[in-house]
C-alpha cells in the first residue's frame, strides 16, 4: 500500500506528501523513529540582547525571534501555534480547510512551500513545517525555518518543542499537564462504562478508500490509545500499529472493527459503503456504537484539535 498524506497532519496525512504520537495511504512505509526530543537549552539562557533565542532543532541550532510576530506554518502545526497565542500570517491548505479553525484563520493567507514569491510578500519572521517540505534552503533565506520529522517525538513532546521554539515553553507544558490529567480521567470513566476489555477502532474514508489507524496518526488515536489506554482490536494492532495507518477493503472491514468505532467521515467522497450488508452487519453498527466525526475537524493532533476530540469522546461514550 502506498503512503498518502492524510492530513494528521496536514502535510503528511493521506497522501504522505499531500491529513492526524510513524493525521493515509495506499502503501505502508516504515514509521519514523520515535527518538527522544531534541535537547533544547532554556530560552532564558539563550535569549540575547538582539531579541533572538537559539532553538536546538533536529537539524542543529537555529537563531529565531524571541517573540515571533509573523509566523508561517507550511504543514501540520498551525493549531499548536494558535494554541500558544502567536500570530499567524500564512498556513497550509489543510489547516485552512479545517472548519474549527475558520474564525482564527479568517484573515490568514493560504500558502505553500512552492509559492516563494507569496511567502516573501508576507514577510515572515519565522517559518515552521514538516521535514518533507520543498525549498527548505530557499525558505531559510527568507526567514528562520524550523522543520520537524513527523513521529520523531510523541505528540505531546512535539507541542512542547514548538513551545520552546516560540519561547512559550511554560505555557506549552502547562497545557500538556492539564490535558493528560483530563484525558486519563476520561479514560477511567469510559472504561468503567464500556468495560475493561472493550475494543475501539478508528476508521476514515478518503478518496474511495477506507483506512484504519494505529495510535499516533491523529483522528483522536493518541487520546484513545495513549492516554485513555483503550484497547485496539488485534487486527488493527497487527496491520496499523507500526506505520500508523492501514488501507483496507470493505470486505475485511468487519475484521478491523472494534466493539466501538470512531468514524472520521469525509462528506465529499463516496460513503455508499455504509449502505452495504457488510457494513450494516458489523456489530458496532448494529448496536449503535459508531461515532461519526467530521474528518476535516479530526485530522490533527494539535492542542485545539485534541481538546475538541477529547470533548467528542466524552460526549460520545459518556453522554456528558
Amino acid at each position: 500500500m502506498k503512503k498518502v498524506y492524510i492530513p494528521l497532519l496536514a502535510a503528511l496525512l493521506l497522501l504522505m506528501s499531500a491529513c492526524s504520537s510513524n493525521a493515509s495511504n495506499q502503501t505502508n512505509n516504515s514509521a519514523a523513529p520515535k527518538d527522544s526530543t531534541p535537547a533544547a537549552n532554556s530560552n532564558e539562557a539563550n535569549a540575547s540582547a538582539s531579541d533572538t533565542i537559539t532553538y536546538q532543532s533536529e537539524n542543529g541550532p537555529v537563531q529565531v525571534p524571541a517573540n515571533p510576530k509573523r509566523v508561517i506554518v507550511l504543514s501540520s502545526y498551525a493549531g499548536n501555534v494558535m494554541a500558544l497565542g502567536v500570530n499567524l500570517i500564512g498556513v497550509d491548505s489543510w489547516s485552512k480547510m479545517n472548519p474549527r479553525f475558520d474564525a482564527q484563520l479568517k484573515d490568514v493567507e493560504e500558502v505553500s512551500d512552492e509559492n516563494l514569491e507569496k511567502i516573501i510578500e508576507l514577510d515572515p519572521d519565522l517559518i515552521i513545517g514538516l521535514s518533507t517540505i520543498k525549498n527548505a534552503a530557499k525558505l531559510q533565506e527568507i526567514a528562520p525555518t524550523v522543520t520537524y520529522t513527523y513521529g520523531k517525538v510523541d505528540y505531546l513532546t512535539q507541542h512542547l518543542e514548538i513551545g520552546k521554539l516560540l519561547n512559550k515553553e511554560q505555557e506549552a507544558q502547562a497545557w500538556i499537564d492539564d490535558f493528560k490529567q483530563r484525558a486519563q480521567q476520561a479514560g477511567t470513566d469510559i472504561k468503567a462504562k464500556i468495560g475493561e476489555d472493550a475494543t475501539v477502532s478508528v476508521i476514515e474514508n478518503f478518496d474511495k478508500q477506507i483506512y484504519v489507524f494505529g495510535d499516533n496518526w491523529g483522528r483522536g488515536t493518541e487520546i484513545l490509545y495513549q492516554e485513555m489506554k483503550l484497547n485496539m482490536p488485534d487486527k488493527v494492532k497487527e496491520m496499523a500499529l507500526k506505520d500508523g495507518y492501514y488501507a483496507l477493503s470493505l470486505e475485511v472491514l468487519p475484521e478491523f472493527a472494534g466493539d466501538y468505532v470512531i468514524f472520521s467521515k469525509s462528506t465529499d467522497t463516496d460513503n455508499s459503503f455504509q449502505q452495504t450488508d457488510t457494513y450494516t452487519n458489523i456489530p458496532a453498527v448494529k448496536n449503535n456504537r459508531v461515532f461519526e466525526a467530521n474528518a476535516k475537524e479530526f485530522y490533527f493532533n494539535d492542542p485545539l484539535t485534541l481538546d475538541y476530540q477529547l470533548d467528542f469522546f466524552i460526549q460520545s461514550f459518556l453522554g456528558n
